[in-house]
């Protein structure tokens, strides 16, 4: 299933893509009028965290409202919908991975690929949508950055879960671009002020469940900027496995639902190219993952 938050006539919601269409169930409205279930989550982060549940009932949801009377009452097209990231805003963490691919790794400056995760995290104050318009920041930064990346969105609590068990804690998949200003990053000796400006964590278009992505090792990974070639890797690359990263860091962090990890980026971003080639106004960032679609970003 392929899940958005949109805002509507004032109100965000979130609800399935309607198969077929370029339209989402209302899932809210349907519920509110036909009262097909008992109960329902009125946040998406709150219906996450029931896990593949959830999805159960908006399938039961979208196929109320396709036998209604009036099933078109129940669909907001994408043209009159605002596009919002699919969790609007994670309750707790957007955890980074550095590093994560040994081609990338290399383009960074290490002759050998890092032996140990390398963890960061971004402020959820970064969170932006697919199409959004962002900034490059020029008041503070000269070498704002892309990194294309797969997005793991967490569905259940956990504290060291074993690799075996991880899958279970994920409810599905998304895009992300991991923007960072490489001087702040350089200059604070750290990661976290250097890739928590405001909008440097686009994410979407849509929340893949994890039963139409069962391998994500499996994935391709393409960025484009301007439709020139800049990314393009595949996960099964990485360095640490979506599993292994879920382990190893619930050995020393408490995941909850709504956590986000961004596992790592391929080797093609800006800071690797000679001369480097960072982001200005004007630019267009495309990213596509497969199995879920194409996440896209202009700046200025």
């Amino acid at each position: 299933m392929k899940i958005l938050s949109y805002r509507f006539e004032g109100q965000i919601s979130f609800g399935p893509k309607v198969k077929k269409e370029e339209a989402v169930w209302d899932v809210l409205a349907i519920q509110d009028t036909l009262q097909v279930l008992p109960s329902f989550p009125t946040t998406i982060v709150e219906g996450i965290a029931n896990g593949m549940d959830f999805v159960e009932q908006m399938r039961k949801l979208a196929e109320a409202a396709s036998k209604s009377e009036e099933p078109t009452q129940f669909k907001r097209t994408f043209s009159s919908i605002e596009w919002l990231s699919p969790i609007p805003r994670t309750p707790k963490n957007i955890f980074g991975v550095g590093r994560n691919y040994a081609d990338h790794a290399k383009e960074m400056g290490l002759e050998v690929a890092p032996e140990n995760l390398m963890i960061f995290t971004k402020s959820p104050t970064t969170i932006a949508a697919d199409e959004e318009t962002l900034s490059v920041h020029s008041n503070v930064t000269s070498s704002f950055d892309y990194e294309g990346e797969l997005a793991v969105v967490i569905s259940k609590k956990g504290d060291n879960v074993p690799k075996k068990l991880a899958y279970d804690h994920i409810f599905g998949y998304t895009i992300a671009n991991d923007l960072t200003a490489r001087d702040l990053q350089s200059k604070h000796q750290q990661f976290f002020l250097g890739k928590s400006l405001k909008g440097s964590c686009p994410m979407g278009p849509y929340i893949v469940t994890k039963d139409e992505l069962p391998d994500p090792q499996s994935l391709s990974i393409v960025t484009k900027v301007n439709d020139e070639l800049r990314q393009n890797g595949h996960t099964r690359d990485m360095i640490f496995s979506v599993e292994e990263l879920i382990a190893q860091i619930s050995a020393l962090v408490t995941l909850e639902p709504g956590d986000v990890i961004l596992t790592g980026t391929p080797s093609g971003v800006g800071k690797g190219f000679n001369p480097p080639k960072f982001l200005a106004a004007g630019d267009t960032v495309k990213i596509s993952v497969e199995g879920i679609g194409t996440l896209s970003n202009r700046f200025e």
